[in-house]
């Protein structure tokens, strides 16, 4: 029997349930008591292991994680339920009522449409992770999992697709579109036929391999970028790029292009101001730094570097910003000198476009005292500088207005 097939027996389900969340402190005691009351060591292994990835899934799934199943593999490759919650909603307004999830995995979108009501079915070609998805969409009338292959599964019952391609191979990751699992020219195909079609894809997806008919949006949640998305037909407002930013739940969303494959627009350069902002990542990958200059009334610290500079501090949900306390032409020396003066024994270093490993540079800066600072090691109009700032009142900002 496989490890899969034990961990779904019912038994072992309900034991699963009536174990305590997983504390590593704790961990080896309830290994040696599971196997002293008679559970063999693959078992325990296997409880042991679903009790970690359920603590892990906390950030993804919230209360869904601690009656869910997982592999490594699932984990990692799942929507964020956050996000997902996003997914859900454009298929929701799109009007469809009966969606295929294609290459679902262990469900996280799945379990996000049927939380709205929409009928899904999951399809996942790989039988293990079909069977753990289908637990994980069990409190769900309105969810099913097919064990199929996306492509060539009848997709006449259906008026939307959601495709998440497998980005990752033996080797690692796969960054070729076309040796994707499926290929991302294949699932795109699909739009032929049911033009509401959904493709999670790589956050570093070119604009260049960007079809002209799509809205491709770059998602962060809390400052991390987790994935970008094609969106066609009803589940697109318009062709085009946007960025949409995640903070502590809320959204804000940002408009960077008006096709899909645009070069992003250059903003000028100037020199710094009393603030500089730090763009969100989703923002930078969107192609809208231009753009978001633009709506701070910010300039561009030197060419080709990300950094905002602007004489006002208003928070923005698309970047942190900070207010600089000084700054000074680069060297290792000068730093060390300007913080030792300052007393200061814990920094923050934040660099682009400046060749520095910042845990190396903080051992060899031989920090000493109570104080603390944040340094931003960028170029200044060309020139290689550090930057001291503090974050501002609204610190990675508040929803615009």
């Amino acid at each position: 029997m496989t490890t899969t097939a034990r961990l779904l027996d019912p038994g072992v389900l309900a034991l699963l349930a009536s174990l305590p969340p997983y504390d590593p402190a704790e961990a080896g005691r309830l290994d040696a008591r599971l196997r002293a009351e008679g559970l063999d060591g693959e078992l325990v292994a296997t409880l042991l292991t679903q009790l970690r990835l359920r603590t892990r899934a906390r950030e993804k799934f919230g209360d869904f994680a601690a009656t869910m199943l997982f592999t490594e593999d699932g984990l990692q490759q799942a929507t964020r339920l956050a996000v997902a919650a996003h997914h859900a909603n454009r298929y929701r307004a799109a009007g469809c009522r009966h969606v295929a999830d294609l290459g679902s995995g262990i469900g996280a979108d799945s379990l996000a449409l049927a939380g709205l009501g929409i009928r899904v079915d999951a399809v996942e070609v790989d039988e293990e992770t079909a069977a753990l998805a289908m637990v994980n969409l069990m409190p769900f009338p309105n969810a099913r999992v097919l064990h199929a292959d996306a492509l060539t599964l009848d997709l006449s019952p259906y008026d939307g697709l959601f495709a998440d391609p497998a980005r990752r191979g033996p080797t690692g990751r796969v960054l070729d579109p076309a040796f994707w699992t499926p290929p991302l020219p294949a699932v795109l195909a699909l739009r032929t036929r049911i033009p509401e079609l959904g493709v999670k894809v790589a956050p570093g997806i070119r604009h260049d391999d960007l079809p002209g008919d799509a809205h491709a949006q770059w998602v962060s949640v809390d400052g991390d970028v987790v994935e970008a998305a094609l969106w066609f037909g009803g589940l697109a407002d318009a062709p085009g790029r946007s960025a949409l930013v995640l903070r502590h739940g809320r959204p804000a969303l940002l408009a960077t292009a008006a096709t899909p494959d645009a070069s992003p627009g250059v903003a000028p350069t100037g020199p710094l101001r009393r603030f500089l902002h730090e763009p969100d990542g989703a923002v930078i990958r969107a192609g809208g730094v231009a753009t978001l200059a633009e709506r701070l009334g910010a300039t561009v610290v030197s060419d080709l570097i990300a950094y905002l500079t602007s004489d006002s501090g208003a928070p923005t949900p698309f970047a942190e910003t900070f207010e600089v306390l000084d700054h000074f032409p680069y060297s290792r020396k000068r730093l060390a000198a300007h913080l030792a003066a300052r007393g200061v024994g814990r920094l923050e270093i934040k660099k682009r476009g400046v060749d520095v490993v910042p845990d190396r540079l903080r051992t060899q800066l031989r920090l000493r005292g109570d104080g603390e600072a944040t340094v931003i090691l960028t170029r200044l109009e060309g020139r290689h500088s550090a930057v001291i700032v503090r974050r501002t009142a609204g610190g990675q900002g508040t929803i615009d207005p």
